[in-house]
């Protein structure tokens, strides 16, 4: 199974998102933190892509990428990576590391494992 993991800032478009993911690749599920899960710009994602949306705890996992600020608001050092591991559970592996969109406003990381 394939999970992109989703960060984003709260300003973030539906198209912002709809671009990190494009070029992440495709999946056969979002995750992103509890908290943004229940962001309606992340729910329209899943919607638009008909993709089950999964919120996780991202703060301690540890990603290929760091980012001070992601790590000091997340406690991960990237939201996206972070997301995408923690969905999968143990064994998961990034296959796609973080990309973000055009305009900066989102991130999309492609992990692959069984589900947790």
């Amino acid at each position: 199974m394939r999970v992109a993991g989703i960060g984003f800032r709260s300003a973030a478009s539906l198209a912002s998102l709809t671009d990190a993911l494009d070029r992440a690749g495709p999946a056969d599920a979002l995750a992103t933190s509890t908290a943004k899960a229940q962001a309606p710009v992340i729910a329209a994602l899943a919607r638009a892509r008909g993709l089950p949306l999964i919120g996780v705890k991202v703060a301690g996992i540890p990603t290929p990428t760091q980012s001070a600020r992601v790590i000091a608001m997340h406690g991960t050092g990237s939201l996206a990576e972070a997301a995408a591991l923690a969905a999968l559970g143990p064994g998961a592996r990034i296959v796609t590391p973080r990309t973000v969109s055009q305009d900066g406003m989102a991130t999309a990381a492609i992990a692959e494992g069984d589900p947790a």
